[in-house]
């Protein structure tokens, strides 16, 4: 097959598939645009249908909470002051506040039921026959189809990827990204500065 901008007596697929007229390519063009654009819609719909499944694992699946309470008890403070030859002076303090609560989130890993698979399956099946028929036309090198095809992607992309944007932090790396250890390395630092204080 060569590239050409064959509109009339084009053929796509099968032999029934023929453009005796300008209106019937017109129309074969606006059918792969509009079919492009259920693909964009499909993919935006795997997305939506895998954050349902998050979201509702989330809600079975609270963290677990682990609290500092007043009967936590003190921190004891030995120090040698010569100068006024007392030795030993106790001192109590708290390095954190009674009320602080640290939160530690276990890694948690869903796995879908078996329904849940299967329509994820369904999905991506859809998906990828959609994609099997564009790619075929696309094969007939003919530009006007071409042009339908990019115009369909761009359509398709813009109106379905319009969503939040998520910004993570790209400052923590490696097990850091664990929020327990974050706020455990903070109760540490608080500590280890008050203790330096005295």
């Amino acid at each position: 097959m060569l590239w050409n901008w064959y509109t009339v007596d084009s053929c796509f697929i099968a032999s029934t598939w023929r453009n005796t007229t300008k209106a019937k390519f017109a129309g074969s063009c606006v059918g792969i645009l509009c079919l492009v654009i259920i693909l964009e819609a499909l993919r935006r719909l795997q997305r939506e249908y895998d954050a349902y499944l998050l979201r509702q694992h989330r809600k079975r699946n609270t963290p677990v909470d682990s609290s500092i309470h007043e009967d936590a008890g003190e921190i004891e403070c030995h120090t040698d002051i010569e100068a006024n030859g007392t030795d030993n002076k106790r001192i109590l303090f708290s390095p954190v506040p009674r009320s602080s609560t640290i939160a530690f989130v276990r890694p948690q890993r869903l796995v879908p039921t078996m329904v849940q698979q299967a329509i994820r399956a369904l999905i991506h099946t859809l998906q990828f026959g959609v994609a099997y028929f564009v790619m075929l036309t696309g094969m007939y090198y003919n530009g006007f189809m071409m042009i339908s095809i990019l115009a369909g992607t761009y359509c398709g992309w813009g109106l379905f990827t319009w969503e939040g944007i998520s910004i993570a932090d790209a400052t923590i790396q490696g097990p850091q990204k664990e929020i327990g250890i974050l706020q455990q390395t903070q109760l540490e630092f608080n500590i280890f500065k008050s203790l330096t204080i005295f």
